[in-house]
């Protein structure tokens, strides 16, 4: 039986930042406008007033002590979505290409008790976003590579938009990858029983902010998150927990 279907979830909105200032108010207040919850930066060493608008914004802060990454500040965040009992959490970025519009998507399948772990796609429908060609490459690479893997087709590998049911935060806040962890959660995920479903979203341009993948480290990129795969593939798969 499906608990959520006779509950009012508790969700909590993750965004980890690094150097969000121009975007982030932005953020927290297009989530507010979307849908009721709990929202929580995760402040991963930011240079700027990351910190400083996230208290003017009354959100959860959550400072970590210099910057580690995308991997160490999602499972912060999951680690605290755990601690407090949240049924679902959602990861958005902090600079403004995810729209809260698309929350209650996001959130309906897992409700609706459907799936454990949704992906907001940019490429499962025909929608306006358009980004360069080397990035669409790299995730259409990955995508496709990942859809034989978990033998279920998958369009947006590395899509930072998503959401994950309280079993699945559990497994996170105790086992999350450090380096670009968007396609290897996928699989991880898959590996111990979790039900992956991609829904259609529509993305905007970064509002703020850098990249942390440039053309230098676009080979790192794909060299190591392949490589990730293949060691989460290698594990004995395991069943869902409850």
């Amino acid at each position: 039986m499906n608990e959520l279907l006779n509950k009012k979830p508790r969700v909590l909105v993750i965004i980890p930042a690094h150097n969000e200032a121009e975007s982030l108010a932005a953020v927290i207040t297009d989530i507010r406008s979307s849908m009721e919850c709990d929202i929580v930066v995760v402040n991963d060493g930011s240079t700027d007033r990351t910190a400083e608008i996230a208290l003017n914004e009354n959100v959860e802060l959550l400072n970590l002590p210099f910057n580690l990454g995308i991997g160490s500040t999602m499972q912060t965040g999951y680690q605290f979505a755990f601690r407090e009992g949240y049924d679902i959490a959602v990861q958005t970025d902090g600079d403004g290409q995810h729209i809260a519009g698309f929350l209650p998507d996001l959130l309906a399948p897992i409700i609706a008790g459907e799936s454990d772990f949704i992906v907001g796609s940019r490429y499962l429908a025909d929608t306006k976003y358009s980004g360069s060609r080397g990035r669409r490459a790299g995730t259409a690479m990955f995508s496709s590579v990942l859809s034989l893997m978990v033998r279920q087709k998958l369009t947006d590998a590395t899509s930072g938009f998503r959401a994950a049911d309280k079993p699945l935060i559990a497994q996170f806040a105790g086992d999350y990858p450090r380096d670009y962890p968007e396609v290897e959660t996928l699989l991880q995920a898959h590996m111990t029983g979790f039900r992956i479903r991609e829904i259609p979203v529509e993305m905007r341009k970064r509002g703020g902010g850098r990249s942390s993948i440039n053309r230098f480290r676009s080979v790192y990129y794909v060299v190591k998150v392949l490589l990730s795969l293949m060691v989460v593939a290698s594990r004995k798969r395991t069943t869902r927990p409850s």
